[in-house]
């Protein structure tokens, strides 16, 4: 396959899905709470992937009341965070991130920060210096204010920004924020990305003289 060549002024990262597979936590802790509620599991899962969970409970009940469902996620954030086991990078998540070392980027995730920084750790990748995370925005993905807002901070147009996302959510929000997107595994590539890459392993990013970034993809 021909390779793509990409420019970019800064990165901006999703996390599960994209550099941390945390598919069998989130299979596990979300399937659970779907037999609770007496709702088909593939279902929920097929909504929960790259949404804050509040917003996952809301769409998938609908007539229940946000405080509870902000209350129930409180809890599934507790239990996502307590849950490690079979958390493990995405294939050349860790050489991809090592050649980020002092380049802009940001990390952008509908987690909230402690469960983000567990599952990087767990993933034994490390944590960019900008994180945008749940706590930093008033809405979740597909909304695009988490990739605006970490734009912003690095102050680079959002137009110069590539986004690197795996959920119909994240890639929704990266393009809405007016950004082109490099879809990640197999879950990007019903959603319309830029760009579609299996894995990391292929992706390759190197600093010009002028400053913006050339992006292999």
């Amino acid at each position: 396959m021909t390779a793509t060549e990409l420019t970019a002024r800064a990165l901006l990262l999703d996390m599960d899905g994209t550099l941390v597979n945390s598919d069998a936590v989130v299979e596990r802790c979300w399937r659970r709470w779907a037999a609770a509620q007496g709702l088909d599991g593939d279902r929920v899962m097929s909504v929960v992937h790259g949404r804050q969970g509040h917003l996952s409970m809301a769409i998938l009940l609908p007539d229940r009341p946000m405080e509870q469902n902000l209350a129930e996620n409180r809890e599934m954030l507790a239990t996502e965070t307590a849950d490690t086991e079979g958390i493990v990078p995405v294939p050349g998540a860790p050489a991809f991130l090592a050649s980020l070392a002092g380049l802009p980027h940001a990390l952008v995730t509908s987690a909230d920060s402690r469960l983000s920084q567990v599952r990087m750790a767990a993933a034994g990748l490390p944590y960019p210096e900008l994180a945008i995370t749940a706590e930093h925005v008033g809405a979740s993905k597909p909304d695009p204010e988490g990739f605006l807002k970490a734009a912003a901070e690095l102050g680079v147009d959002p137009a110069d920004c590539l986004v690197f996302e795996d959920s119909g959510a994240g890639i929704a929000a990266g393009l809405a924020a007016g950004m082109r997107v490099v879809g990640v595994g197999p879950r990007a590539a019903a959603h319309h990305p830029t760009v579609q890459v299996p894995d990391l392993t292929a992706v390759r990013v190197t600093a010009r003289p002028d400053g913006a970034l050339l992006i292999t993809v």
